[in-house]
């Protein structure tokens, strides 16, 4: 069963719908790595040779893991606002997010100007 999509006060519908084409795309890019990922962790401790190797690269393969995670649930967030009814709002200020920066980057929930002070940026 479809859920009905919350009406966002800020934003047209065909703005949201290219930002939630941009999210699935990149949902599924990130679920494809984390999967690759995952199948090469499988492989690991079939040549003892290789043991030196395998831990590096396991190193390596589970700080991108856990980027990737991240990102993921960035991604899943921000459809869940699209269908709340609440992307491209600023979770600090309540005011809209500039297009250009949601186009720039689909997963943020803050403005730029909140995003600097917090960090405090001039």
């Amino acid at each position: 069963m479809a859920t009905k999509q919350a009406k966002n006060q800020y934003f047209d519908q065909t703005f949201l719908d290219e930002m939630k084409a941009a999210l699935l795309a990149e949902k599924e890019q990130l679920e494809t790595e984390l999967s690759r990922l995952h199948a090469a962790d499988s492989d690991y401790g079939r040549e003892v040779d290789d043991d030196v190797f395998e831990v590096e690269q396991n190193t390596v393969n589970k700080t991108l893991q856990v980027t990737l995670e991240k990102k993921l649930r960035d991604v899943l967030a921000a459809l869940g606002r699209i269908e709340n009814g609440t992307y491209g709002i600023c979770k600090y200020t309540g005011k809209p997010i500039s297009k250009e920066r949601l186009r720039a980057r689909p997963t943020s929930s803050s403005s730029v100007d909140a995003k600097k002070l917090l960090t405090d940026e001039a």
